[in-house]
């Protein structure tokens, strides 16, 4: 799709796109053209208050207001919930949903999340060069183990999961945790990957 000069949507000859998953910042170029902020209406505007009404993912999405707030608090439920899951390990499975379906935006985002949490750049890096099937260390490759099965379509998981699991410790509540974050991923990694592309910055 060509676009008129200084709009944000671009064609696919134009675009930078990245080469493999990286934790460096990534820009993300829509297909379909975002709301401008000043034109966001009452529905739209408390949506894309601060940050949210900078980037174009957000704009494009308040197209559909009732749709974005729902999906906005599903993700704050998700993964800024209190008990459960560490923040780090849910968005390690963000970081593991995406590598799996191939997202190269949302695998940079979180990935930043994790290492920034964990403290496990290096770990989080060798997860993004050599994919979902990395070994690091018991704790993370069950985690691994277990998004990856829930990502793939169809769905891979066994009880053997949640078992090792639970054998190293985790209760259900973080179980659920981790089967949520996954699930929103999967989702949001789709959403991602039809309506625009991952561009490294100029």
């Amino acid at each position: 799709m060509m676009s008129e000069p200084g709009r944000e949507v671009r064609s696919a000859e134009t675009s930078r796109r990245p080469r493999g998953f990286t934790q460096e910042q990534l820009d993300w170029v829509p297909w379909v053209e975002p709301i401008v902020l000043a034109d966001a209406d009452e529905l739209q505007r408390p949506l894309l208050e601060g940050d949210r009404g900078v980037g174009p993912y957000f704009r494009l999405l308040a197209r559909n207001a009732e749709v974005l707030a729902h999906r906005s608090a599903n993700d704050r439920a998700i993964f800024y919930g209190r008990g459960g899951l560490t923040r780090a390990e849910r968005e390690l499975a963000a970081t593991v949903t995406s590598r799996h379906n191939g997202c190269e935006y949302c695998a940079s985002v979180h990935s930043r999340f994790t290492s920034a949490l964990s403290k496990r750049v290096a770990d989080v890096q060798r997860l993004l060069d050599e994919g979902n099937e990395v070994r690091i260390d018991e704790r993370w490759d069950a985690v691994i183990d277990f998004v990856d099965a829930l990502a793939a379509n169809p769905p891979r998981a066994t009880a053997d999961h949640p078992k090792r699991l639970r054998e190293l410790g985790f209760d259900s509540a973080e179980l659920h945790d981790l089967v949520l974050s996954a699930a929103s991923f999967s989702w949001a990694n789709r959403l991602m990957l039809t309506l625009g592309e991952p561009e490294v910055p100029a």
